[in-house]
């Protein structure tokens, strides 16, 4: 059931290389829902009340949404509280106040909170009962997976994301699509979907003529040693010579018609290209601590045999059609800087293909022969509107087929220098992967050396790793995705502010006391929540589940980031306020304990949610 919604402007549309930036952006809509997270989430419980004693108070519907229900701002001695009344007095031609008071006569919340009050210029303040609080924390005290239920159907759902190029090194600028995809298809498996990633590798077209007439050329044959380093150089060389020396450029040409048609010598020379980049893809990959797995790889040539189909199907459904000699689809609302219809070309003249008609085919195969009922592309801002035409055009063939999948853009922004500018090296090329992490792990082995000097040096080495990587997934993913973020080894290393390493200690300092406890609480524990900061860690923790509803519904990482970090300073204010180890009476002890127990829990699932380790010590 849908119980409210907004029009929002759709955000935009990703990066990869997948055919020219169109001229002019096109805005496009799309009807976004609130729903419900899960039946534990006190804001949806005290947005179902507000919402019955609108209607019963002022003979208004509200959606849960319209309730505006959010955590009470310090000072306002609440745990939650509603601006509704001001929003509904401009509608109704009251005072705020008096629209506050009548909503609190019809408030039936005496089972969850005590009794409402009203503050300011009409704001409904809740607080929550401590019995219902005590009740709802021990049940999820005794949860492995601290109050998140499993979906109740499982959707499949397409995650696009990664796509290195082929005979390419992979660079910074694969960075935020790897880890962004990744910690997207490790939050769909933990909430009962099945996600099914595609890496939709570029190892089709040009580029590939380019190179193998170059290596062939160079007097290189199949059965040789061609390491990466190698490959990237020659592809470097090979896009100089095919902008500057016409008869290269035509042997090119020629190349890919060979390749295309099977020829066995160039053929074999592109498979050994393949099998080198995804041996290398799988050393990053795995330095990375990401699920990829070679099965997950569809290059762009696994569609090759089928794009002659999808330009046949789509002039017999009369969407495309030729124009100054090319096959164009001309999906409506697109423009150029002319106000002309924008065409999204699926035949090129000289009768090849374009990335546009692998995305399609690709669309195509998704929801046909995949199932799915959902299909995210993680893929950067700059080429937004290139999967807006995508979309609308996979809409409009009717490929969409009776379950009406979801085709979603994640859109990210770029990695960036302390300057501001592009991530570069000194010779101006875009930063290595390879050589990114490794930065980042020995900067995390120096400053485990000097806090940690009796470390072994294979648990050094361990730690350093799961710190470092870490480090660099986590300044990614709590970044707005669709925002710039300035790349800095320091600020992601720091042991204080928003950063995996002020989290992992944090979980890391839990275990110190749960290990000095020696008997852990049981799961049947009764949690108490008399003092403040208890209190404040319960209701943080309590808000586990709806915060993994947010990221499935938004596909924004940043957001588990964020709750992180405040239930990690959370625990900060109750590890230093509320004696744990030495509490009394005894209910007390292992009251806090379990509370700790439960911290850790939230902390390890939510950082195995954004694909970075928790160790137990550091």
């Amino acid at each position: 059931m849908i119980l409210g919604g907004t029009l929002v402007k759709s955000p935009p549309r990703g990066h990869r290389r997948r055919g020219p930036d169109p001229p002019v952006p096109c805005e496009t809509w799309q009807m976004r829902v609130w729903a419900p997270t899960s039946a534990s989430d006190i804001e949806v419980e005290l947005a179902g009340r507000v919402v019955s004693a609108a209607r019963a108070a002022l003979g208004v519907e509200l959606s849960l949404e319209g309730a505006v229900i959010r955590p009470a701002g310090p000072g306002r001695n609440a745990d939650f509280q509603s601006n509704v009344a001001l929003a509904l007095a401009k509608q109704i031609g009251r005072p705020p106040r008096d629209v506050a008071g009548a909503l609190v006569d019809m408030l039936e919340v005496d089972d969850l909170a005590e009794p409402p009050q009203i503050s300011g210029p009409g704001f409904i303040n809740f607080s929550i009962r401590r019995d219902w609080l005590e009740r709802r924390l021990s049940v999820v005290a005794a949860d492995e997976r601290a109050g998140v239920p499993r979906a109740a159907t499982e959707q499949v759902v397409v995650v696009d994301y990664s796509a290195p190029n082929v005979a390419k090194e992979m660079h910074v600028g694969h960075l935020r699509s790897t880890i962004i995809g990744d910690a997207l298809v490790r939050t769909l498996a933990f909430a009962g979907h099945r996600p099914v990633p595609q890496n939709h590798v570029g190892d089709w077209g040009t580029p590939f003529g380019m190179l193998i007439e170059a290596l062939h050329e160079h007097g290189w044959a199949a059965g040789e040693a061609h390491g990466i380093d190698d490959l990237n150089a020659f592809y470097q060389a090979a896009r100089s010579r095919f902008d500057a020396d016409a008869g290269f450029a035509r042997r090119a040409r020629e190349r890919v018609v060979a390749l295309q048609a099977g020829d066995p010598a160039t053929v074999a020379l592109w498979k050994e290209l393949v099998a080198e980049s995804e041996r290398h893809f799988a050393d990053v990959y795995r330095t990375l601590g990401v699920l990829i797995e070679p099965e997950h790889t569809v290059g762009e040539s696994f569609y090759n045999d089928r794009l002659a189909q999808v330009v046949d199907e789509l002039e017999r459904k009369g969407l495309a059609s030729v124009h100054d000699g090319a096959v164009c689809v001309f999906p409506p609302g697109f423009a150029n800087r002319d106000g002309r219809p924008l065409p999204l070309i699926i035949r090129k003249r000289d009768g090849g293909y374009t990335y546009a008609t692998t995305d399609l085919a690709a669309v195509r195969y998704r929801v046909r022969e995949l199932a799915a009922d959902r299909i995210v592309y993680v893929v950067g801002s700059p080429q937004r509107q290139h999967l807006e035409m995508i979309f609308a055009t996979a809409d409009l063939a009717g490929w969409l087929g009776d379950r009406e999948t979801l085709l979603e853009h994640v859109a990210f922004g770029s990695v960036l220098d302390e300057h501001h500018k592009m991530l570069r090296t000194r010779a101006g090329v875009a930063v290595k992967l390879g050589d990114l992490l490794g930065e980042a792990v020995t900067r995390a082995a120096a400053i485990l050396d000097s806090r940690s000097p009796d470390l072994a040096r294979a648990e050094r080495d361990r730690l350093a790793a799961a710190v470092g990587i870490g480090a660099v997934k986590y300044a990614d993913l709590a970044a707005d995705r669709e925002k710039d973020y300035v790349f800095s080894v320091d600020r992601m290393l720091a042991l204080d502010g928003n950063t995996s390493v002020y989290l992992q200690y944090a979980n890391a300092r839990i275990h110190s006391v749960l290990a000095r406890a020696g008997e852990l609480p049981d799961p049947s524990t009764p949690i108490l929540v008399g003092e403040p900061a208890e209190r404040a860690l319960g209701l943080k923790l309590l808000a586990f589940p709806a915060v993994v509803d947010a990221v499935l519904q938004s596909m924004d990482p940043h957001r588990l980031c964020t709750y992180l970090y405040a239930t990690a300073v959370a625990f900060s204010a109750f590890y230093e306020t509320c004696p744990i180890l030495a509490a009394e009476p005894a209910p007390t002890r292992d009251s806090r304990l379990a509370l700790a127990q439960t911290t850790s829990r939230v902390l390890t699932l939510g950082l195995g949610l954004l694909g970075i380790d928790a160790p137990e010590h550091l």
